[in-house]
């Protein structure tokens, strides 16, 4: 009975394969000369769909020429459809005989599209396989019975969202518009920062059930033409069902999948896209999503904040080091305490030490466990003000961790110091511009309280240690991840750790764009100074 079961799921597994297959052999059929049979072709491949829309049409003055409209209800612009299309093929049609007999060596299909339609996009189509893309797109399509081609005319419409302000980077000084869910908008709205003729957008359609549009952004004179190269091979090497959202094209093109850290950015703003866009680097915009890719990626750049080229050096520069601060604080601030506790007591200053030793008198786990118990409750109140509506999220969020972390502390369960120190570290962790790099602080901040619980401090500085020889070994496109620090680079230091001014950001960064690196051709005349005195 086994090996019967066994060999039923191999004819079971083995009958997919099959299935896809016949979808390719049909998707790649040849439209054929006969309408009906083109018809029924469609319609036994697509189903029983009810969105999609099936016409047949008698052209001519004599209503001899038959022709078939196909569209997509929901995805198509049925107000051009009627004006423009329907319009033009039944009511003008006697001005497109005229044309068809004065210019005999063009057929009706080739009249059509150059002289007759009054929409912009047309394109003549002579397979199955362009013809369901286009179809499903939103397009409509015309084929007209005796021609074994036919006509896809853009016209896409759909319910959409508006340009809004983002929701996940917010910053005080800066544009409030963000992407959308529309390709050709974020596309647009990179284009009006970039008004440069060097400025291309190459496409790409990935997915075999989806067939999304990609479209991959650079500036041409300033990409690096491999890194370029790189990105259009690992896009091509995708082949998978369906992509979904940016973030399936991120997992499948990163150079390291197994590290805590992102080494593909990923933003909404796109004064955030244009600034990457102008220092070399390369856009992946995927359609259906608000979040645009930014290839590549380093460790810098994910404590940099538009906001802070948009303020005066000094503040933008105090609040870089914050940043740093809040990181350091996230990953460390728990394990210190529970090191220094549990080993090191006599680091302490006495007064401190006694009171510490107060507060613990009667709690019963150790600090470790301690530590523990309160960073997963406030993981899971965190997510839980994710998800729940927003108008009660960061309410509930911030109530239960003060009733938790009250009645813990009367309870005896966990010392008030844990309270305190969870807090910090829980706070410090929403400095981080970037959400991507904060789950990673937090995942890797359970290692650290591990480690100082079973060896102290020389456990954290084993810890550190090799998290510097992890982040050093880590590239994104083959740029070393922690650039310019290492290797470092003294004339990228401008924009790493503080901000200096515009004017003295002479240079984009060394190792993402090495074609055309000058930024300012002048830089004293851009430099401030005050008015010199006539006398």
């Amino acid at each position: 009975m086994w090996f019967k079961k066994k060999e039923k799921f191999r004819e079971v597994s083995s009958s997919p394969a099959t299935q896809i297959q016949e979808v390719v052999d049909i998707e790649n059929d040849l439209i054929k000369t006969n309408l009906q049979q083109n018809l029924q072709f469609i319609k036994d491949a697509l189903g029983t769909s009810s969105d999609i829309v099936i016409r047949e049409i008698l052209l001519g003055k004599e209503e001899t020429i038959k022709a078939g409209i196909i569209y997509t209800d929901g995805l198509t612009d049925t107000t051009s459809l009627q004006n423009f299309i329907l319009e033009t093929l039944m009511l003008d049609i006697k001005e497109i005989e005229l044309l068809g007999k004065t210019l005999p060596q063009k057929n009706l299909i080739t009249v059509l599209k150059d002289v007759a339609m009054t929409v912009g996009d047309i394109k003549e189509i002579a397979d199955f396989d362009v013809l369901f893309t286009d179809l499903l797109s939103g397009d409509t399509i015309i084929l007209i019975d005796g021609y074994d081609q036919g006509l896809t005319i853009s016209n896409r419409q759909w319910v959409e969202r508006g340009v809004t302000e983002p929701v996940a980077q917010t910053v005080v000084r800066g544009p409030r518009e963000g992407f959308t869910e529309n390709l050709r908008v974020n596309t647009a709205l990179i284009r009006r920062k970039i008004k440069d003729p060097n400025f291309w957008i190459e496409s790409k359609k990935i997915g075999s059930r989806t067939k999304t549009n990609v479209a991959i952004a650079y500036i041409n004179g300033i990409a690096n033409d491999e890194i370029v190269n790189e990105v259009n091979l690992r896009l091509d090497r995708i082949i998978i069902d369906g992509i979904l959202e940016s973030g399936n094209i991120e997992e499948l093109i990163q150079d390291t999948p197994y590290t805590p850290f992102p080494t593909v950015f990923n933003t909404e703003r796109p004064d955030v896209v244009a600034a990457a866009l102008l220092e070399g680097r390369i856009a992946i915009i995927v359609d259906g999503t608000p979040f645009v890719l930014i290839v590549p990626a380093l460790f810098i750049q994910f404590f940099q904040s538009p906001e802070d080229y948009y303020v005066r050096t000094l503040i933008g520069s105090l609040v870089r080091l914050l940043r740093f601060l809040s990181f350091t604080i996230t990953l460390l601030a728990p394990a210190l305490f529970i090191a220094i506790t549990t080993f090191h007591q006599t680091m302490l200053p006495p007064a401190l030490l006694i009171s510490l030793a107060a507060q613990r008198e009667g709690v019963p786990f150790p600090a470790f466990v301690e530590a523990l118990i309160m960073e997963i409750t406030f993981e899971i109140l965190r997510e839980a003000g994710v998800r729940m509506p927003r108008a009660i999220g960061s309410a509930m969020s911030i109530v239960g961790a003060f009733v938790i972390g009250t009645a813990a502390v009367e309870a005896g369960i966990i010392s008030a110091m844990m309270v305190i120190i969870v807090s910090i570290t829980a706070i410090s962790s929403f400095v981080s511009p970037s959400y991507d790099m904060a789950i990673a602080t937090r995942i890797l901040r359970f290692a650290f309280m591990a480690l100082a619980a079973s060896f102290g401090l020389y456990g954290i500085t084993i810890g550190l240690i090799a998290l510097i020889l992890h982040l050093c070994s880590l590239r994104s496109f083959g740029i070393p991840y922690m650039s310019p620090v290492a290797p470092f680079n003294v004339s990228d230091q401008k924009d790493t750790f503080i901000v200096f001014p515009l004017w003295s950001l002479l240079t984009r960064p060394h190792l993402i764009s090495q074609k055309n690196r000058v930024r300012q051709q002048n830089p004293s005349s851009a430099k401030p100074a005050p008015p010199k005195n006539k006398e």
